[in-house]
């Protein structure tokens, strides 16, 4: 993520999406349409999750944490009064992105959209990692999308429509410090994007990143209460003086993953209260 990797988090029988009707707005923009959200046990991802259900998505939670994630599924089927499934595993290996595209597809059909949310990295000082701290930083943010978007690809290939939207790091454009080894994860994930975006641009399918910096949440609240005076380093760097909503996030990635969206593919967009604005 951005000023704040470090401070962000993780109905049955949806039809296949038809890519040239448009959707009505009184009915939900992804209506007949699965959503699959990683990381989507809390935090950002969760606040995702809600989004789409929101708008009449069938949505599939995914995240390592199992008894998190099935509290926060149950919660939502009652909130919302929507079937969501919940699928916990580790997808920085592929066996793991492989079981989260078996289950979505048994339960809900084939996924139209796939938001790569999953990360969470170490953020250090770059001499003070170990080889753990770097490969875990790695495996979180760049092998779970590696791993995922892999996944999922083919079948919005054959169907010829898809929407991909990864959760990147303003921090890669900005240089905030103690985030190299974390920037080298998100930036990844930024180039990742840009490839495969022109490579399937013929295809129906469109790639996009979504940056945040700081985030209002958990992570962000604690790290202010145990290192106040790094904490406000971290958020001085935003003109507009204050982290992001999670819903403001969100609200850009469903943007992003709406046929409203269709011209827009190959793009990190940073939600960053003007951290950089370039």
């Amino acid at each position: 993520m951005a000023a704040s990797a470090s401070f962000c988090e993780s109905r049955t029988g949806a039809d296949t999406v038809n890519a040239s009707s448009p959707a009505s707005p009184a009915a939900g923009r992804f209506r007949g349409q699965v959503a699959v959200i990683t990381g989507a046990a809390r935090g950002i991802g969760l606040a995702i999750a809600e989004a789409f259900l929101r708008e009449a998505a069938a949505v599939v939670l995914a995240d390592v944490s199992e008894t998190e994630l099935q509290g926060e599924v149950r919660r939502l089927r009652r909130v919302h009064d929507a079937t969501a499934l919940g699928v916990a595993g580790d997808l920085s290996t592929e066996s793991g992105a492989q079981a989260l595209l078996d289950q979505t597809q048994r339960a809900f059909g084939d996924a139209s959209i796939l938001v790569n949310n999953a990360g969470g990295g170490v953020i250090l000082p770059f001499l003070s990692h170990t080889p753990e701290t770097l490969r875990a930083t790695i495996d979180r943010n760049l092998w779970t999308t590696l791993w995922c978007t892999r996944a999922f690809l083919p079948t919005m290939l054959r169907n010829r429509y898809g929407r991909i939207v990864n959760l990147g790091a303003d921090s890669v454009r900005n240089g905030l410090a103690d985030h190299a080894g974390y920037n080298a994860a998100k930036g990844g994930v930024h180039g990742l994007t840009t490839g495969l975006a022109r490579e399937f641009a013929t295809a129906g399918i469109t790639i996009n990143t979504v940056a945040p910096c700081a985030v209002n949440g958990e992570p962000l609240r604690k790290f202010m209460q145990q290192k106040p005076e790094v904490a406000q380093r971290f958020l001085s760097v935003i003109p507009l003086g204050r982290a992001a909503e999670l819903e403001e996030v969100a609200s850009m990635v469903t943007y992003l993953a709406s046929r409203d969206a269709a011209f827009v593919t190959g793009q990190v967009i940073s939600v960053n209260g003007g951290s950089t604005m370039l």
